[in-house]
């Protein structure tokens, strides 16, 4: 498994934009899910633990995952995380995970998979009975985001409508869309989405 994410995980948590993108992304999750202390979480694509370490003083635990073990080691340094998240590097379509979770939660992950459908089958089974997801990423976009040769870019964002749709096939209800950030670039603004929803009932 490359770690695609080696050489820029040092000085992540240095950028200014993504700082503000995560703070932005973790106060749209404090808004719109209700974290409880027994509340056990997956932070889907958890990077350095930006998102995590916004939750993880309202939750029971979390479990980080990435497939970028430099990403994780960053985010295991960081002494107020420790103790409370649990990092694990795998790819969850080679290796599935075996725990249950009452929230998964992801931060501009998703647009690095290229199986959406897949993705969102996985976390519908990984999740309780009355579990829900909060995903954040790009609203569509030209593919300008990125530089021309950003490795592992699958998708150029996503349309909400499609999601949605796509959320409801694969056993989420209760679908709500708001706008958790606006990245700001030099020619042209990216909007970033919180989706959550819930697991339906069978």
């Amino acid at each position: 498994m490359t770690d695609l994410f080696e050489a820029k995980a040092k000085d992540w948590d240095a950028n200014d934009r993504r700082t503000r993108l995560a703070s932005a992304i973790g106060a749209s999750i404090l808004e719109h899910v209700p974290l409880h202390e027994r509340m056990n979480v997956l932070d889907f694509g958890a990077g350095t633990g930006l998102i995590s370490a916004q939750i993880a003083p309202r939750v029971n635990r979390i479990v980080a995952l990435d497939t970028s073990q430099a990403m994780l080691d960053k985010l295991e340094s960081k002494p107020e995380l420790q103790g409370k998240v649990e990092t694990v590097c795998r790819d969850i379509f080679d290796d599935p995970l075996d725990s249950r979770f009452d929230l998964i939660a992801s931060a501009m992950a998703m647009h690095h998979v290229e199986d959406t459908a897949g993705l969102l089958e996985r976390f519908n089974e990984l999740l309780n009975d009355s579990g829900m997801i909060a995903l954040a990423d790009l609203d569509k976009e030209d593919g300008s985001f990125h530089p021309p040769d950003t490795q592992g870019v699958f998708h150029f964002g996503f349309e909400r409508d499609s999601l949605r749709a796509k959320l409801e096939s694969h056993g989420f209800e209760q679908v709500e869309f708001s706008t958790a950030h606006t990245i700001k670039g030099e020619e042209k603004d990216y909007p970033v989405f919180l989706v959550t929803a819930k697991k339906a009932l069978i």
